[in-house]
């Protein structure tokens, strides 16, 4: 090795230790805020789950103040500096390295963090806590006017934290760059009007196939206490660890990752409906075995955080249909459910069966929609919060929208709010721009199964002996471990070799849903 290198790499070596005391000081900061916050979802899931009703005053004003809390840890001073010192420091040179991936996104987080006034940030975890609550008490009254006022004043908020926050083309894309960093609100649009293209002849093709399986069969009296049962063993099967990990029942099923060894997924369950509490275990698990796969050492920091929510709904969306809804799952699994449902299932076949979680029709309710007319639910969100934001549909008119949208989109009507603009949490959460990462969720999920199946061989195989080891181990190394190393665009195409596109999703869709019902 020349003189010139050693001297090269004898400076380096001394920079880096010197910059390695800031280094540590802003992750320890950093996971300062991050205990906080974990604190605060700690209250929220307790709220989802267990609040009695009488406490939710109080909560909103808890919530308030935490997020006020972690908000002025986050946006310290201290770590601006620490920021400014280590950006052009050695230790951010390679910006895929753990410590030059922490540096980049710290410092993209801090800037976006720091546009924000305290207080505004505090009215809206106080305004959301109450709107969740007042959300569930209009959505059981089947009375959205109960609810207006709340989502008013959200909305209101919300186009404060857009300006605040900054934007060229319109104040949609602050919001969805929260849970899909560096997305556009333009590229989403373009990506999902590709897919509606694409979906909408295979929806029709199948409306007007005569092949038809028989889905009430689903209906039959499936016991809660055997659904749970049933669901957990379904959840250990694909790797949940329940020792780091839990089960429980709330309004609206979620995945929040508390702390590393603490990961809580929730379901509902209606005993005449067995496939709403049963894929929504697999579609928390899959979010919850990505939560349980991040670096426990980087916990806090980017390289110990997901990606993106898309690419979060990449892992539950693979496990409840890729994996879920797949012969081979239930090859495995069938038996199982015939011994947990004997009343229900002691006359169905397994093809009938098979055919019954696969059956495809229009339906009011997202999170009950079968995985081909699922992403027009979300086209549906998508367009209708854009127009929120943009303040070019008054709440007042909500409704009305909603259902004029699901009467274009789906060919029905929802005969009440409760089915139709109240079903979901996540206006009342003031969770705008949250709602295309679930079809984006898709459009990765089928991109990444399909590459997993190309290196991994034949996966139903595996699936077929209850063994999905292989799966999620080349989703440990290909996704999990890497946290916030790369963009959503660049994991999906370093992972791929191509960029984000619909085709897998269609033809995967097409393959499995042509044998349906024989198109």
């Amino acid at each position: 090795m020349s003189t010139v290198v050693n001297e090269v790499n004898r400076v380096t070596s001394e920079n880096n230790r010197a910059d390695q005391p800031i280094y540590q000081k802003l992750c320890d900061a950093v996971q300062e805020a991050t205990l906080l916050a974990r604190i605060q979802h700690l209250l929220e899931w307790d709220e989802q789950t267990k609040m009695p009703k009488a406490g939710g005053a109080y909560r909103a004003d808890q919530m308030a103040y935490m997020a006020g809390l972690v908000h002025q840890k986050q946006t310290a001073p201290e770590i601006g500096e620490w920021l400014d010192q280590l950006v052009d420091s050695p230790l951010a040179d390679d910006p895929t390295s753990d410590t030059g991936a922490n540096i980049a996104h710290l410092r993209r987080d801090y800037d976006k963090k720091t546009r924000l006034p305290q207080s505004l940030v505090e009215q809206l975890a106080k305004a959301c806590t109450l709107g969740q609550q007042v959300w569930v008490e209009a959505r059981n009254a089947d009375d959205f006017k109960k609810f207006q006022p709340n989502l008013e004043e959200i909305l209101c908020l919300k186009r404060e934290e857009a300006a605040a926050l900054g934007y060229e083309q319109t104040p949609y894309d602050p919001l969805l760059d929260d849970y899909e960093p560096g997305e556009s609100t333009a590229n989403v649009a373009r990506v999902l009007s590709e897919l509606r293209d694409a979906l909408v002849p295979l929806v029709q093709a199948i409306a007007e196939s005569k092949q038809r399986p028989d889905a009430s069969l689903l209906a039959r009296s499936y016991p809660v206490e055997a659904q749970e049962s049933f669901g957990i063993a379904a959840a250990k099967r694909i790797g949940f660890d329940f020792g780091a990990g839990r089960l429980d029942v709330t309004a609206h099923p979620f995945c929040t990752g508390l702390g590393p060894g603490d990961v809580r997924i929730t379901t509902r369950y209606d005993e005449h409906a067995f496939s709403d509490a049963f894929f929504g275990i697999l579609h928390e698990t899959g979010h919850g075995l990505y939560d349980q796969g991040l670096p426990r050492k980087h916990y806090g920091l980017p390289i110990g955080e997901d990606v993106s929510l898309g690419i979060h709904e990449s892992q539950s969306r693979m496990w409840e249909n890729q994996v879920g809804r797949s012969r081979a799952f239930w090859e495995h699994f069938y038996p199982q459910a015939q011994a947990a449902f004997p009343a229900a299932l002691k006359d169905v076949a397994k093809e009938e069966f098979y055919g019954a979680i696969n059956d495809v029709r229009p339906s009011l309710v997202r999170v009950e929609a079968d995985e081909v007319t699922y992403n027009l639910h979300i086209l549906i969100r998508f367009e209708l919060e854009q127009a929120l934001i943009e303040d070019r549909l008054q709440v007042a008119d909500l409704p009305g929208a909603w259902n004029e949208k699901y009467q274009h989109y789906l060919g029905i009507t929802p005969p009440s709010d409760a089915d139709g603009v109240l079903q979901d949490v996540h206006w009342s959460a003031g969770l705008f721009g949250y709602f295309p990462t679930y079809a984006l969720g898709n459009l990765y999920s089928a991109q990444f199964f399909r590459q997993a199946a190309a290196d991994l061989g034949d996966l139903d195989a595996s699936f077929r002996k209850g063994d999905f080891s292989s799966l999620l181990s080349w989703l440990r190394e290909n996704i999990h471990r890497h946290g916030r190393r790369y963009s959503p665009a660049e994991l999906v195409e370093r992972i791929t070799g191509t960029p984000l596109q619909h085709e897998p999703l269609i033809s995967q869709l097409t393959a499995k849903y042509g044998e349906i019902y024989g198109l």
